[in-house]
């Protein structure tokens, strides 16, 4: 049987884990939007819908990549995997306006021309 203070450790461990990812995952999200306001609203949430996602999905998927979970017992550690989990962020929202930005310069294409330009641009 498990000693229950190591099992309430845990616990509390899991739970502030779980608070950090979720407040580093808005945080990245309020700066990188302060950092270049969206133009539309459609723009606004797709960026902070792909912001937060990716926060979140690759901040995990690093973390367990490299092993970083034993950060998580002490409020160092914490500290530090938000920093990881805000970090992952920061891509999605330059992609997500990367797109919008040579959408808008190609409205008059189809997006089967623009799928077909990106690729020919990518695979000389």
């Amino acid at each position: 049987m498990t000693e229950p203070a190591s099992t309430a450790f845990g616990g509390i461990a899991l739970y502030k884990l779980g608070l950090l990812s979720a407040f580093s995952a808005v945080l990245v999200t309020i700066v990188v939007m302060a950092m270049t306001l969206p133009k539309t609203v459609r723009e606004f949430v797709a960026a902070m819908i792909s912001t937060v996602v990716s926060s979140l999905g690759i901040g995990a998927f690093v973390i367990r990549w490299f092993d970083l979970q034993h950060w998580a017992n002490d409020d160092i550690g914490l500290v530090a995997l938000a920093a990881v989990i805000f970090v992952c962020g920061l891509p999605a929202w330059v992609l997500v306006r990367a797109l919008f930005v040579y959408a808008e310069l190609r409205k008059s294409m189809s997006l089967i021309d623009m799928i077909s330009e990106i690729k020919g641009a990518v695979w000389k």
